[in-house]
């Protein structure tokens, strides 16, 4: 007696279970790769857009190249950085890493955190 047909037939249904698993593995590793690098991605990049968009003279900002500098001007697609007192350069919007944020003002409510400190240590 031959057990060739039952390890074809077994066989069989073994690649049918496989290439269910193969299908649901396949599915699941785009899913990760979705919500692990793509959606992160396209979120940092409409942030980024927005904070083009959102430039206006007096934002001081630093180009990827590390200049740093106050808008000048803005025009549709480059911005005017002045970056000393005579001296102004013309970057393309998408050079701009970040905007710097001044510190914000403090409130007349506002202790300073020396003085907070000092008072925790006694």
């Amino acid at each position: 007696m031959s057990y060739l047909p039952l390890l074809q037939a077994a066989s069989g249904a073994s690649q049918s279970q496989s290439f269910g698993s193969l299908i649901v593995t396949v599915v699941l590793m785009i899913g990760i790769f979705y919500f692990f690098l793509i959606r992160p991605q396209s979120k940092k990049q409409k942030e980024m857009e927005k904070m083009l968009a959102a430039l206006k003279k007096g934002d001081k900002v630093v180009t990827i190249g590390g200049i740093h500098g106050v808008v000048s001007s803005t025009k549709e697609k480059t911005i005017i950085l002045k970056v000393d007192d005579n001296t102004k350069l013309e970057f393309n919007r998408s050079a701009i890493a970040s905007v710097v944020n001044p510190e914000p003002e403090k409130k007349a409510g506002d202790k300073p955190a020396k003085a907070e400190k000092s008072k925790s240590e006694k």
